[in-house]
């Protein structure tokens, strides 16, 4: 289970563990965003640190329904006990955790100032009942 927390500006944060090609790690807060299909956005800042392959461009939609080209890239993350490989988008701005990386998973939010956020999984919860 992955905890964390919602914060005074009702953001839902958890904390995440990213892996860079060459080992590089990066501890960081993504921000649940269920309006965003993919798995991560990440700055290009942190992809430069963590060395992280192009996978090359790719088009996203925008909230606003317009379609813009940006660059996709590899990266592994800590999820479930294991290292899961993601693309990743390079888009300025905070790191977005999106639904592809929710898929398989229960999320429960306590939304109030420093509520709880719990990502499990839900084979796991499956098998316990």
């Amino acid at each position: 289970m992955l905890i964390g927390r919602i914060t005074a500006e009702n953001e839902a944060l958890v904390p995440i563990e990213i892996h860079g090609s060459d080992g590089q790690k990066a501890h960081i807060d993504a921000t649940i965003d269920t309006g965003y299909n993919g798995f991560l956005t990440l700055p290009r800042a942190l992809i430069d640190e963590l060395e992280l392959a192009s996978v090359g461009p790719a088009r996203a939609a925008l909230g606003d329904g317009n379609e813009v080209r940006m660059e996709l890239f590899l990266a592994a993350v800590r999820w479930e006990n294991g290292l899961q490989d993601v693309l990743v988008l390079a888009a300025e701005g905070g790191v977005l955790l999106g639904m592809a990386m929710l898929l398989g998973c229960r999320l429960t939010l306590d939304v109030e100032a420093e509520g709880t956020v719990s990502i499990e999984s839900l084979a796991q919860l499956r098998a316990v009942n």
